[in-house]
C-alpha cells in the first residue's frame, strides 16, 4: 500500500503504511505556516519575559504535569543524570511520538530550568497559540538567511540563559511509534558550536490497567559532550551516534503498540 494509508489490523489496531522515515509525517494537524524571515523576533522583550513567567512557570509547567499524570500516567527514569550539569544550560533531544505530551514532557525533564524547543514554524501560525508559543518557548525553524542568523543568535542566547534547548532530532511525529527513526547530525551542530553538553530522553509506552491511553515512560540519559578534536563533521557525527545508540536501547522498554507501522513499497 502506498505511504500515509491506515489501515486495521485483525484486533482493531491501527496499520500505518510509510515509504520514508526521514519525511513522512503524520500528525493529524493541518497548519498554514507564515514565513519566518529576518523581521521575526526570537528572543522578545519585557513583555514576552513577563509573559513566560506568568504563562510559562505559572500556568503551562502546572498543567504539564497535571496533564500527563491524568492522560498518560506519566513517569521519568533518570533525571538524577541531568545533576550533572548542575550549572548553565544544555541541549535535550528526544523522539518525537505524541504531538501534545512532546510539548509539554521537555518542560517535566528540565524543571527547574526554562525550555526552549526548536518547533516548526507551524506552531507559531496559529491565530490565538501562536502568539502565546514564543513565551512558551518555541523557536520556529528559520525560512531566509536572515532569519538564519537571528535564530543561530537565539539559540546561543538561551543556552547562556541556563536554558534547556529542546531538540526534535526525528523532525516529524509518528504516534505511538516505538522504535527510533533514523536522522542525520545537522542539529547536533549547536552543541557542538557551543561546546555544551548534551542529553537525550526516550519516551515508551507501557501497559497501564483501565486505561485506554498506555503509560508514558521518560528514560533519560548523557551527558554526552563533543569530541574536543576532528572536524565539525565529526564532532557532530560523534554526537548524534551517542543520542541515536543511548534512544535505541531505551526502546526495549515499551509494552504497547498501539498503531502497527509497515514499510509500503
Amino acid at each position: 500500500k502506498p505511504e500515509g494509508v491506515m489501515g486495521k489490523r485483525e484486533d482493531g489496531k491501527k496499520i500505518i503504511y510509510y515509504k520514508d522515515e526521514l519525511n513522512d509525517e503524520f500528525s493529524e494537524a493541518v497548519i498554514n505556516a507564515k514565513t519566518i524571515d529576518e523581521d521575526y523576533d526570537y528572543v522578545g522583550g519585557f513583555g514576552r519575559s513577563l509573559g513566560r513567567f506568568f504563562l510559562y512557570k505559572c500556568f503551562a509547567r502546572p498543567f504539564a504535569f497535571i496533564y500527563l499524570k491524568l492522560a498518560f500516567g506519566h513517569k521519568i527514569v533518570g533525571k538524577r543524570k541531568l545533576k550533572a550539569v548542575k550549572k548553565g544550560g544544555y541541549f535535550i533531544y528526544a523522539n518525537h511520538t505524541n504531538p501534545v505530551p512532546d510539548a509539554f514532557i521537555p518542560s517535566m525533564v528540565a524543571f527547574p530550568k526554562s525550555v526552549a524547543v526548536i518547533v516548526h514554524p507551524a506552531n507559531v501560525s496559529m491565530p490565538v497559540l501562536g502568539k502565546i508559543t514564543p513565551c512558551l518557548g518555541a523557536l520556529p525553524l528559520p525560512d531566509t538567511i536572515g532569519a538564519a542568523k537571528n535564530f543561530s543568535k537565539a539559540i546561543s542566547h538561551f543556552y547562556k540563559k541556563n536554558f534547556a534547548i529542546m531538540i526534535y532530532p526525528e523532525a516529524h511525529i509518528w504516534p505511538y511509534y516505538t522504535k527510533i527513526r533514523p536522522f542525520n547530525e545537522k542539529s547536533f551542530g549547536y552543541p557542538v558550536s557551543e561546546n555544551a553538553p548534551v542529553f537525550c530522553f526516550t519516551n515508551t509506552y507501557q501497559k497501564r490497567r483501565f486505561f485506554k491511553n498506555p503509560r508514558m515512560v521518560t528514560y533519560i540519559n548523557g551527558p554526552f559532550y563533543p569530541k574536543e578534536e576532528g572536524t565539525l563533521r565529526d564532532k557532530k557525527l560523534t554526537l548524534r551516534n551517542d543520542v541515536y545508540n543511548a534512544m535505541c536501547a531505551e526502546t526495549v522498554h515499551n509494552e504497547v503498540e498501539k498503531i502497527t507501522y509497515i514499510k509500503g513499497e
